[in-house]
């Protein structure tokens, strides 16, 4: 079975991606083979197509909603036939996997296309290729075209498996609203050695960039009635943090956990500010707070600090409950604590709640009555063992984010990087205001927080002929109230987009169906449960509409012989 043929295409409109992965295989054996399509792509990402051509015919797959897709899965195919296609690979890649007999030299053109929208963070969109052909392919490229209308601030690609040969096969053109990355390795780049048949090809493909900004209010793009409003301020003085880290130490933290753990904490300490106060709680079945309130970060306590970090060890059970209800109560008690300043606790644990209140329920409950809106509450589930379902509903619900660290040799780096995400906070109720008549179906657009390094994104549909649309922003930052105002011209912002040949149609209003199918899956995790059902069905029509695999929807992949495989959307929660 030899690959001859394997294409990424990825066009960037204004921080869409829009990924089209070709794979052509021929069967030079003279039997039938079994011919393999696997593609690593980001969880962030949502498939929208794929199909497969044998021999000219063509086995399109249909996306339906789960439940339907299911039984009519389970009615077509005798019980316990295939596993699922898609499943989880890695922190930021799950897997599309399919497999179809061909016939002695017979042809299989397998594609698949799926979309994100790329997502700042410490001031950069990354767009991440993963490349595995597993052999020598004739004819392989990579081609990225991005188009940013507000320019293109710097460019990087980054690779893991980059040689010096294989760097002449890379080309980058760059001019101020558009970058276009070419990837052609001809097959002796290819080859690990002259001698073997064995492919460099492995590994991550990695573009990253920045856009420039001028306008104060944000910059605003519209297509076909459609618009999205991008807002990222920077070099604004950021408020003062009160943090609590409260870290689990029972047993099953021993060993690496505990290593990378510390590793991680004694970095974060180096990166507290003068004006931040910081105190830990650390966990097993005792809750122990380090002191009993939340200390300056000065240099002498930050040093005391990290003495108690060293001596960090694991033994016992896990009281969930009880440390985070000690963390809010140092808060709410806390004196000397700057005002105008961001309180947040990050809880950091490897296990299920075993000691204090086990009821994952009733935790939530109480964390959520005793924060009341006044924290936020960001969770950390360290490896599998974690009800990364219960933490993510426990986050959400409490102003923050949940986030896996997975048990690789980077732990320590993962959680840095997370700290590093919400150490710098700039802005606090942020208001995103439209007028009101015009705006049809608009995602969320009031936000608590706004860190350094990542974007505020807003889109809708304007409903009637509108020659300008009125944005104001207000929001509080540390020194002053701040009302920003901005006026766009509809029909001059449509023109950007025309004759532009990176763009795929109706970008934004896919655009603006993605945001709004994930802030609508988001907002169902922490709801009550008749909202829920609302919120879910109202994603489901969307992503039925827009034809996009969500956790709410399954891919029908048919194959010759009337056989049926499904593709579903694994989550992180499982």
């Amino acid at each position: 079975i030899e690959i001859y043929s394997l294409h990424v295409d990825c066009k960037v409109t204004s921080r869409f991606a829009h990924t089209v992965i070709t794979s052509r295989i021929i069967n030079r054996a003279n039997e039938s083979r079994e011919a393999t399509f696997e593609v690593e792509l980001p969880k962030t990402a949502f498939i929208t197509n794929f199909s497969m051509s044998i021999d000219g015919e063509v086995y399109p797959g249909k996306i339906k909603e789960k439940a339907a897709a299911q039984n009519e899965y389970d009615t077509a195919v005798s019980q316990g036939q295939s596993a699922g296609l898609v499943k989880i690979t890695d922190r930021k890649l799950e897997q599309f996997h399919v497999s179809v007999s061909i016939a002695a030299a017979s042809k299989v053109t397998f594609e698949l296309t799926y979309e994100e929208l790329l997502k700042r963070q410490l001031g950069k969109y990354e767009l991440l290729l993963k490349v595995r052909p597993k052999q020598l392919v004739k004819h392989f490229q990579i081609d990225v075209h991005i188009f940013e209308p507000q320019g293109i601030q710097f460019l990087e690609t980054d690779s893991t498996f980059m040689t010096n040969e294989l760097t002449e096969a890379l080309t980058k053109v760059l001019n101020e609203t558009k970058a276009r990355i070419s990837f052609k390795p001809t097959l002796d780049q290819q080859k690990k050695d002259s001698m073997l048949g064995e492919t460099l090809l492995n590994g991550d493909f990695v573009v990253r960039y920045d856009v420039k900004r001028e306008a104060t209010a944000g910059d605003i793009q519209i297509v076909n009635g459609y618009f999205v409003h991008y807002f990222a301020p920077q070099e604004m003085p950021a408020f003062p943090k009160n943090v609590i880290f409260v870290i689990d130490r029972s047993g099953s933290m021993t060993g690496r956990k505990i290593e990378q753990t510390r590793d991680a904490l004694l970095k974060i300490l180096q990166d507290l500010r003068p004006e931040d106060h910081f105190s830990f709680i650390t966990f097993n079945n005792k809750v122990a707070e380090w002191k009993s309130s939340l200390l300056p970060a000065t240099e002498e306590n930050l040093a005391s600090a990290a003495a108690l970090v060293q001596t960090l060890n694991a033994r016992g059970g896990t009281d969930i409950s009880g440390a985070l209800l000690a963390a809010v109560g140092m808060l709410d008690k806390a004196e000397g604590l700057l005002e105008n300043s961001i309180s947040m606790i990050i809880l950091l644990t490897d296990g299920q709640p075993t000691s204090g209140e086990r009821n994952v329920e009733v935790i939530q409950e109480n964390v959520q009555k005793a924060i009341n809106g006044k924290y936020a509450l960001f969770c950390l589930g360290f490896g599998f063992d974690v009800s990364y379902k219960f933490l993510e509903k426990m986050a959400l619900s409490n102003g923050g984010i949940a986030r896996r660290i997975y048990e690789n040799a980077d732990a320590a780096l993962q959680l840095q990087g997370f700290y590093q995400e919400v150490a710098t906070p700039i802005l606090m109720q942020i208001e995103m205001q439209y007028p009101e008549n015009s705006i049809e179906g608009l995602t969320k657009n009031n936000f608590k927080v706004f860190f350094e390094g990542s974007e505020i994104i807003v889109s809708g549909k304007i409903s009637n002929e509108l020659d300008l649309l009125p944005v104001e922003i207000k929001a509080q930052s540390h020194t002053s109230n701040l009302t920003l105002k901005e006026e766009a011209n509809v029909k001059e912002k449509e023109q950007v987009f025309q004759n532009q040949r990176y763009i795929f149609g109706n970008f934004i209003e896919r655009l603006w169906a993605y945001l709004s199918i994930q802030q609508l899956l988001e907002k169902a995790i922490s709801a009550q449960e008749e909202d829920q059902k609302a919120l879910e069905a109202q994603a489901l029509d969307l992503s039925l509409q827009y034809s996009f695999v969500t956790p709410l929807t399954s891919m029908v992949v048919t194959k010759p012989q009337q056989k049926e495989e499904l593709a579903n959307k694994p989550t992180e929660a499982g």
